[in-house]
């Protein structure tokens, strides 16, 4: 065994002479063991807030989204993407017709999102879950229904269980000139809404119809705004993103589910960091405390630092054996914190006894979700730290041995 490490695991667990080191000593660890703990729930919790999201924004958010390069529409009966409906991968796509419209229920008028999309889309898996009345209806008997987001239906009271009343839908006639009636400007729709759907603002002012519906409204024959494509589980999407790119050209844009809400992840990520930021500050503090532990260890072993310089250590040595006793300390520590830290997200994963409170429609109890990548990030985190302060107080604890055997 490493002579350094030998000595300093015997002084780390031996009796000291003055108790106050086994105070420090064990405040030290206390710190780094509740702050490691700290960081592993904090970010296993954020983890779980992130793919509870994100589930929730996936259901209208497709793994892949064609776009034109130019314009807000394109015709999709071209052959490169006729071609890439048959990539065996691909579970569902979905055409997708969007454009502003005046909404109109009984005095109340509102502009909102229209949402024309073909029969692929209400075989999506997760849409019952988004909704907060009413079924996820498009079309029966031939009769188009709409599913309207909750901001929809706040702005309008709209009663989905009022089957005699229906929301008016204005569109502006495409290339038609000023007229005399503005009625005439417009093409007018009405439809009977059969749900209410919930996830967040950007999608809670969308009206979803039949895309046969929003071609009536939109005056667009033949033309779309988007295709959503999801693939079947373990399919490879980021190897598929960069080859559909590739064969569609440069007259599309391919996004990804990162590319479609960038600025949800950018949020997500730098609330996270800050967190992990201000958690790390705190175990900063508490791996201080071993400059203090050490101190007081040189001063309770100064006789064996004596004897080790006289019989031929070189404070490297010395050094080295102070250095290991800080590392050992934070080390303990931090493993024992993330232990403590992974059987609390467990038992809230089992349990879910610590609650958000009433009036969550979503979920009940803070979600958890463990991933390994955080615990690799704690103890790198720890250990860079417990380096710099253990490397700063080793080297204090050499600097006057030369006094020390003079003194002794």
């Amino acid at each position: 065994m490493n002579t350094s490490l030998y000595i300093a695991r015997r002084y780390l667990f031996s009796k000291k002479t003055v108790n106050a080191i086994n105070i420090i000593s064990g405040i030290s660890m206390l710190g780094v063991l509740v702050g490691s703990a700290a960081l592993i729930i904090i970010l296993s919790v954020f983890n779980g807030f992130e793919g509870m999201i994100l589930s929730m924004y996936n259901t209208f958010t497709p793994e892949l989204r064609i776009e034109p390069a130019k314009g807000k529409t394109f015709n999709p009966d071209t052959s490169a993407l006729l071609s890439f409906s048959t990539i065996p991968q691909i579970e569902n796509y979905t055409l997708v017709l969007e454009e502003k419209a005046l909404l109109r229920y009984g005095e109340s008028q509102y502009i909102a999102q229209i949402k024309g999309v073909s029969d692929a889309f209400v075989h999506r898996q997760g849409l019952d879950n988004t909704l907060i009345n009413g079924r996820f209806l498009l079309s029966k008997n031939q009769e188009s229904f709409a599913v309207i987001g909750s901001l929809v239906q706040g702005y309008l009271t709209v009663n989905i269980f009022d089957d005699a009343r229906k929301i008016e839908i204005y569109s502006p006639k495409k290339g038609t000139e000023a007229r005399a009636n503005p009625a005439d400007e417009f093409l007018t729709r009405s439809i009977r809404p059969s749900g209410v759907f919930q996830i967040q603002q950007q999608f809670d002012e969308t009206v979803i119809v039949p895309l046969s519906f929003a071609r009536e409204l939109l005056g667009e024959e033949k033309k779309v705004s988007a295709i959503e494509v999801y693939f079947k589980p373990g399919t490879p999407v980021g190897r598929l993103h960069k080859d559909l790119q590739n064969k569609l050209g440069n007259a599309f844009i391919v996004k990804n589910r990162m590319q479609q809400n960038s600025l949800l992840y950018k949020i997500l990520n730098t609330e996270k960091w800050a967190v992990y930021i201000i958690l790390t500050f705190v175990l900063v503090i508490a791996v201080f405390n071993i400059i203090g532990s050490l101190t007081m260890l040189v001063i309770d072993k100064r006789k064996d630092i004596a004897v080790l310089s006289s019989i031929g250590a070189h404070t490297t040595l010395i050094r080295k054996i102070f250095f290991a006793e800080g590392m050992m300390i934070t080390m303990i520590g931090c493993i024992a914190g993330m232990a403590l830290g992974l059987l609390f997200s467990l038992a809230q994963q089992q349990f879910g006894f610590i609650k958000i409170g009433e009036g969550n429609i979503i979920t009940d109890s803070y979600p958890v979700l463990l991933k390994s990548s955080d615990f690799i990030l704690v103890f790198f985190t720890v250990g860079s730290i417990s380096a710099i302060t253990s490397a700063i107080a080793s080297k204090l604890s050499v600097k006057n041995i030369h006094n020390l055997k003079e003194d002794l």
